[in-house]
């Protein structure tokens, strides 16, 4: 839907849903699956895409330290 007066498209109540639910996510550091996934597809189309739960796990480890060393860290 477009503002009558200046012809802006105005985004309808589910894309605002999405829109705070990724905003609420990124505050809290979970980062969105699909735009890793569609990063992934348009810059690298040659390496492969991890799974969701390959790609949580490496958020995480990469937010806390763990990993390989294990080594503990908070921020």
């Amino acid at each position: 839907m477009g503002c009558r007066i200046c012809g802006l498209r105005l985004p309808d109540g589910a894309e605002i849903g999405r829109r705070v639910a990724e905003t609420a996510r990124l505050m809290v550091g979970v980062p969105d699956y699909d735009t890793y996934v569609a990063h992934r597809r348009e810059t690298h189309p040659d390496l492969p895409v991890m799974t969701k739960t390959e790609f949580f796990r490496e958020r995480q480890d990469r937010r806390y330290g763990g990993g390989p060393n294990g080594a503990f860290r908070c921020c």
